[in-house]
């Protein structure tokens, strides 16, 4: 995947690598990436920590430029990259937030065992594929009006809870209750609204999936109790964004950016980083076109967990309260926000980019739900379709030292062409299958750039965010079926 980083990386701890900030001219602060011994080798295969340096170099920066142990090549930063930058003089860069504007991931919990489940799995993957579009430019089986999906883009899952398509308790369990503040849909083009609007409650394609998962391993009984976790459960787990909604918002930023780096006098090492002071008229368009998008992906995971609901009812003729169906929780992996962190002893606002990052609060804060509020926030880490995801807890480490952040999942070792180069003529769905996961998958090329080997061991990657005292690991789901774009 590119060119061995040949740059200075100093072992600070068993988990912790710091890039000092005299490395390369321009950084205002260390870079810091969170890995093991093993890892890190495999991390300086690529130029991902060329990247972390870059971002060290952003005006407005606080703390460190950090980087999870799902480290991979991204657009601007890497993927599992976090920064801060200050409100009041830093910027805010499209490029911090990536393509899929909050491409997140949703669990839903059951009353259901294993044992309930296994005799159906085929019946009820089935009844799910046919409910749930997926796939590359598939559509939803709703379509929305121009004044509806403006409507979306304001109050995001809780438009689609009044409209029936879901509980109030829903958004509870989600982050910013499914409805971030500060959207507004004048900043948004024609073109986007065009790409989303009958997009709405569909998969997509590439990593994205719905997973139907069995607990396999409880690390921490007290947690998962609170939680509602226990052994042999089966649970649901989505994982998808903004589709072609937030894709378009993206790119109409970088233009705008690259001419407001000129405008404003920013010099970057990495013009991908492109970005514009946040309280500009360029900084603020472009959070207020992301916070639509942002509220468009929660929408999207609302109107598919509703069609779950009906799946499920379909299946055990049951309904969704007798089978316990309800949301654990619901997080973002690529946005920008609006936060209020302690930094060097003084209370700052600042602006967390979270690419590929999963926000990890830890106990006691105030925008936690009550049911959680007491031991931290839930985090949602998938692994690839063979390995299954975990589900850890925030601490208050992660809140003095990451901006209250952790990873998002595997992170990918291999590009996806050098996946379906080294997989052409495998049966995939037949190589899962003999592991005990059933996929279905609109498409055999999604399969084959997917393969579990792109990807690197989930286990690892929470073990060093463990260890390191981000995210405390909770329970273990292995897969049992698969829906593939």
């Amino acid at each position: 995947m590119g060119e061995e980083w040949k740059g200075p990386l100093r072992k600070v701890d068993e988990w912790r690598w710091l890039i000092p900030r005299d490395y390369k001219k321009g950084m205002r602060t260390d870079g810091l990436i969170y890995a093991s011994e093993r890892m890190i080798r495999d991390i300086r295969k690529d130029q991902a920590p060329e990247q972390v340096a870059n971002v060290a170099c952003l005006p407005g920066i606080v703390g460190k430029s950090l980087a999870m142990p799902d480290i991979h090549w991204g657009y601007g930063f890497p993927i599992g990259g976090v920064a801060a930058t200050r409100v009041e003089d830093g910027v805010i860069s499209p490029g911090g937030v990536g393509f899929d504007i909050n491409c997140g991931v949703r669990m839903l919990v059951t009353s259901l065992e294993e044992k309930e489940v296994r005799p159906v799995l085929d019946r009820l993957l089935r009844v799910l594929f046919r409910n749930i579009p997926s796939g590359v430019g598939s559509e939803g089986r709703i379509s929305f009006s121009v004044s509806e999906l403006r409507k979306v883009m304001e109050q995001g899952a809780q438009y689609i809870v009044k409209r029936g398509w879901g509980l109030p308790e829903d958004t509870e369990c989600t982050e910013e209750q499914g409805a971030m503040p500060g959207a507004n849909p004048d900043k948004v083009s024609q073109k986007a609204i065009e790409r989303g609007k009958d997009q709405l409650g569909s998969l997509g394609s590439g990593n994205h999936f719905l997973e139907i998962e069995v607990v396999e391993t409880v690390f921490r009984p007290d947690v998962a109790e609170m939680f509602g976790l226990f052994k042999s459960q089966v649970v649901v787990m989505i994982h998808t964004g903004s589709r072609g909604f937030g894709h378009q918002i993206c790119t109409d930023s970088l233009n705008v950016m690259q001419s407001a780096m000129r405008k404003y006098g920013i010099s970057l090492p990495d013009r991908q980083l492109a970005c514009a002071p946040f309280n500009s008229e360029e900084g603020k368009a472009y959070f207020e076109s992301m916070v639509c998008a942002a509220n468009f992906a929660w929408a999207n995971r609302q109107l598919i967990t509703h069609w779950v609901r009906e799946s499920f009812e379909e299946v055990f003729g049951k309904s969704a309260q007798e089978l316990g169906i309800r949301v654990l929780y619901d997080v973002a992996h690529n946005i920008a926000k609006l936060e209020e962190h302690e930094v060097e002893g003084e209370r700052v606002k600042v602006v967390v980019h979270r690419k590929g990052a999963t926000r990890a609060f830890g106990p006691g804060h105030p925008v936690l739900p009550q049911r959680y509020r007491n031991i931290g926030q839930p985090v949602l880490i998938p692994g690839d379709m063979g390995t299954g995801s975990f589900v850890l807890v925030g601490t208050e480490r992660a809140m003095q030292e990451t901006f209250g952040s952790t990873c998002h999942g595997a992170g990918r070792m291999m590009s996806r062409s050098e996946a379906d180069r080294r997989s052409r003529g495998r049966d995939i769905a037949q190589e899962m299958e003999a592991k005990g996961v059933l996929v279905l998958a609109e498409s055999k090329a999604t399969l084959r750039e997917e393969i579990p080997e792109a990807y690197k061991d989930v286990s690892q990657v929470v073990e060093v965010v463990d260890r390191a005292g981000l995210s405390r690991k909770v329970v273990y789901a292995r897969p049992l079926g698969v829906i593939k774009g």
